[in-house]
């Protein structure tokens, strides 16, 4: 087989050509040098009258006016580089001018100086994602919070749901945050029980017997001696107050007086001197349970007139009565069984020689300052101790005083997303480095999802996270890390597109062994294996070309692999030529199939999109897709048919033999030697006449032809995921000096990490051109 690759021009070869050239030089390599090709090989289809495909390639008026139309001339690049561009039927272009107009388009449109001075780029304000917002929240207050699995979806940029432009705050989301808050809290710092409370009242005419007497305007009037009462049951014990709303008409020489008893026992005699309602409270110790409170009229007195004065006549009379109480809370029992987060955040308490508003500034400034990244302010400390403040002065506790205060941390801005000073650069153009507390942020959002630890927080109190021996020192501890896993879930799910697995519903009548148990073994041993190459520092080639992987018996039953027992992952090496790599994975296969049958074209786009990182353009408009086209024969022969629209030819001359040569792999990714009785036929022929024929022959060309080319794929969609941002024309410094550093290393994977934490656009923060 012809291995001579000429069809996709390895990208090294454009990261030498990092120009200096001045404006006025670069418009005189355009006009003299590029427009002549231009004219030559693509304005005939692509001026702005034809525009075929939708391309539109008017002659550029100048340097400045190419870079403003990047996303254009990138989209050209890409098919002269992968010789689609010219089509067939057109004069056939030599490969000196191929190779002049690759280096010239990219040279004009991706001109930038990698001097001391470059830009490097601006990180939009970034929200913290669900994955990222349960991390922190876990490593902060070692609560799990698994509600927030459940937060409205993060939007996708770039591939990637953390990227700053895509992330807003929706009003839902903000309600989820602020329960979020009261209920992490709750489980993190266990407080005491609330005090039960217990009340009843009742007007005089609605008290026991009260119908024997005469009732008026809601009271009830003892006009000789007598008794009514309350009767109700008590939820607990302890002092209760009664409140009773009483008067009389006064007469003789003492008042109004009432025996208050409890179950027949006196508690206290009440006088009753008013003429008009009036409250007396009475405090009575009563115990759990049923209990009959009376209120007897004990001194009546009666005086008939006579000798011509007015007689007189004792009477009493009950308006209203309120029993009340507050139970009361066993603190000792609370303080014994803490939990292990409660001890943690509430580190120092009240004592007598500390108060509690400098116990709670010292716990406060604590968590305020590693739920915020950096130092918190004396402002933000004072005004979290006031909240703090207010609630104990509201009958809290010190602990419910510091809940309420967390809470209010965790709804900050500060809290909820990665604030970063805005920098400027100095006379020279030079952007100072972000400081150490930021660069720690982003160096654990980038490798572990979450906030930084004790040793990184440590390291940048000290400023001396910047110091490169540092540095690579805590990326290869946090590599290491079990924590690392979680940065292997969030950017290799994504990268390779594994969340889409959750979607994918093979036929079942075709496909009966694939089950929901199935679908989550496959996301497993692809996302083991990738972890693997990191763990072990292996090169990173290794994931086109590393004949392992980790299997569990049900998922090498699946495979057919044999000697495989148990439900644990196991390493397996392959000996055969047929599995090895990300391509020859199931998890992998299925995603870019339908749920009847393999899809050529989606596994040739994914190739393009993930491994080369040349994707395809949209398919033009108006063009029906392939399965609901007029098409016939088989999946081969109405490709071809297919690819007879030159709208669609450019493309899938590209996409489609990539995608044959996994024909082998069913829509489950298990391997086939027939299809419908006949033999498989995985073989393609890709731009520049080169044939392949199967997975081995794909995955050699991959390998050895294309190296560079996947380096620069994976470097690319690391350093998007590590910035949280689209990468930008002036980013390819950074590409180049990070994939020149992989070449010389063994392409191991530390350096990967390495090059991009030392990079100047993880370093720094610049403006957005």
């Amino acid at each position: 087989m012809h291995l001579q690759f000429r069809w996709l021009l390895p990208s090294l070869l454009l990261s030498v050509f990092a120009t200096t050239c001045s404006a006025a030089d670069l418009d005189k390599i355009l006009k003299s040098e590029l427009q002549p090709l231009l004219k030559t090989y693509c304005l005939d289809c692509h001026d702005a009258a034809s525009a075929e495909g939708g391309v539109a390639l008017e002659t550029p008026a100048s340097a400045l006016a190419m870079r403003m139309d990047r996303e254009t001339w990138m989209r050209a690049l890409r098919q002269v580089q992968a010789e689609v561009m010219p089509p067939s039927d057109s004069p056939e272009m030599p490969a000196a001018d191929r190779a002049a107009m690759i280096h010239l388009i990219d040279e004009v449109a991706n001109s930038v100086d990698c001097g001391p001075n470059v830009n490097p780029g601006k990180i939009t304000l970034r929200r913290l994602n669900s994955s990222e917002y349960r991390n922190t929240i876990r490593e902060l207050t070692g609560v799990d919070y698994t509600p927030a699995a459940n937060f409205p979806g993060d939007d996708v940029g770039y591939g990637f749901d953390n990227i700053g432009d895509v992330l807003s705050l929706p009003p839902l989301l903000l309600e989820k945050y602020l329960q979020a808050a009261e209920e992490i809290m709750g489980q993190a710092i266990k407080t005491a029980p609330g005090a039960q409370l217990f009340s009843v009242q009742h007007p005089g005419e609605n008290l026991g017997d009260a119908d024997k007497y005469s009732t008026r305007n809601g009271s009830v009037r003892l006009s000789s001696s007598g008794e009514v009462y309350l009767q109700e049951k008590i939820p607990f014990g302890g002092q209760f107050e009664l409140r009773l709303t009483a008067y009389g008409d006064q007469a003789g020489d003492e008042p109004v007086k009432f025996e208050v008893k409890v179950d027949g026992k006196l508690q206290r005699i009440v006088s009753v001197p008013a003429s008009d309602p009036t409250d007396y409270t009475i405090k009575l110790r009563l115990s759990k349970g049923k209990h009959k409170i009376s209120f007897a009229f004990t001194n009546d007195y009666y005086k008939p007139a006579a000798d011509g004065k007015k007689g007189e006549d004792r009477n009493a009379a009950i308006a209203h009565v309120m029993l009340s109480g507050e139970s009361k809370v066993d603190n000792s029992k609370v303080v014994g069984d803490l939990p292990a987060t409660h001890r943690k955040l509430i580190f120092v308490t009240p004592s007598r020689d500390r108060t509690p508003e400098s116990a709670a500034a010292e716990v406060i400034q604590r968590f305020a300052s590693r739920a915020f990244r950096r130092p918190a302010t004396n402002d933000e400390i004072r005004r979290l101790g006031m909240l703090a403040a207010e609630v104990r002065s509201d009958g809290g506790t010190f602990d419910e005083s510091i809940q309420v205060a967390f809470q209010a941390v965790l709804v900050s801005p500060h809290f909820l997303y990665k604030f970063e000073q805005p920098r400027q650069p100095d006379a020279n153009g030079v952007y100072p480095p972000v400081n150490a507390f930021e660069l720690a942020a982003r160096l654990s959002y980038f490798l572990w999802s979450s906030m930084p630890d004790e040793e990184l927080f440590k390291l940048a109190w000290n400023d001396s996270l910047h110091d490169p021996e540092v540095l690579a020192g805590q990326v290869h501890r946090m590599l290491k890390d079990p924590r690392s896993v979680l940065m292997v879930d969030n950017f290799a799910s994504q990268w390779l597109q594994l969340r889409n697995l959750s979607k994918s519903n093979p036929d079942q009548s075709q496909f009966p062994e694939f089950d929901d148990e199935i679908r989550g073994l496959l996301r497993r041993e692809t996302l083991t294996f990738f972890a693997a190459v990191m763990r072990y520092d292996r090169p990173i080639t290794e994931l086109l070309d590393g004949r392992f992987t980790y299997l569990n018996e049900r998922l090498a039953k699946f495979y057919g692999v044999p000697g495989i027992s148990g439900d644990e992952f196991q390493f397996v090496r392959f000996e055969d030529g047929v599995r090895g790599g990300l391509l020859t994975q199931a998890s992998i296969l299925t995603v870019t199939s339908n749920p009847t049958r393999t899809s050529p074209v989606k596994r040739g786009k994914w190739i393009l999109d993930n491994i080369l990182g040349t994707p395809p353009p949209p398919a033009p408009p108006n063009v029906p897709e392939l399965e609901r086209s007029e098409l016939t024969g088989t999946m081969r022969q109405r490709l071809v048919q297919h690819r007879d629209n030159p709208a669609c030819a450019s493309c899938h001359k590209l996409m489609d033999p990539l995608g044959f040569a996994l024909e082998n792999f069913d829509a489950i990714g298990q391997w086939r030697q027939q299809q419908d009785g006949l033999p498989v036929d995985a073989s393609g022929e890709l731009p520049g006449g080169i044939k392949i024929t199967g997975v081995e022959d794909l995955r050699k060309v991959l390998v050895e032809q294309q190296r560079e080319q996947f380096v620069r794929c994976v470097t690319e969609k690391l350093l998007t995921f590590a910035l949280g941002r689209g990468l930008e024309y002036y980013d390819k410094c950074a590409v180049d000096k990070i994939q020149n550093r992989l070449a010389a290393n063994d392409y191991r994977f530390s350096e990967l990490i390495l090059g991009i934490v030392q990079s100047d656009p993880f370093q720094k923060q610049g403006v957005r051109q």
